[in-house]
């Protein structure tokens, strides 16, 4: 099994910042990519950024805000979000592409974290 850990979510005030994290544990064998969507209430699931082989990809709405880590070492990514919002509000997901073995078959899947809130109000 796999599992995503967020953690960083809260309320904080427009212009304000935050930091995400997400570790990744159990049965990996390869991480491939990491990223950030979000889910504002009555939206679709939505990327913010991701990071694959060291290059970094950002939603338009947040190229300039945000800059997106990865410490590979210890299998966490991190999402640091500047200038936010009110429209920043939603729940932020991690996400992972991940390999790992089941049975005698190696397999790439998607995995998610259970999200963590982020509110931006005055």
């Amino acid at each position: 099994q796999v599992q995503l850990v967020e953690s960083g979510g809260g309320l904080v005030r427009p212009g304000g910042s935050l930091r995400l994290s997400c570790a990744a544990s159990g049965d990996i064998v390869r991480i491939y990519a990491m990223g950030w969507y979000r889910q504002a209430p009555g939206k679709q699931r939505e990327l913010v950024a991701s990071i694959r082989s060291g290059v970094a990809n950002y939603a338009d709405s947040m190229k300039g805000r945000s800059t997106i880590t990865r410490d590979i070492a210890n299998k966490t990514v991190f999402l640091q979000m500047n200038s936010l919002k009110p429209d920043d509000t939603a729940v932020y997901y991690c996400n992972a592409e991940i390999g790992n073995w089941l049975d005698v078959n190696y397999r790439v899947a998607d995995y998610w974290g259970q999200g963590t809130q982020v509110t931006v109000s005055a």
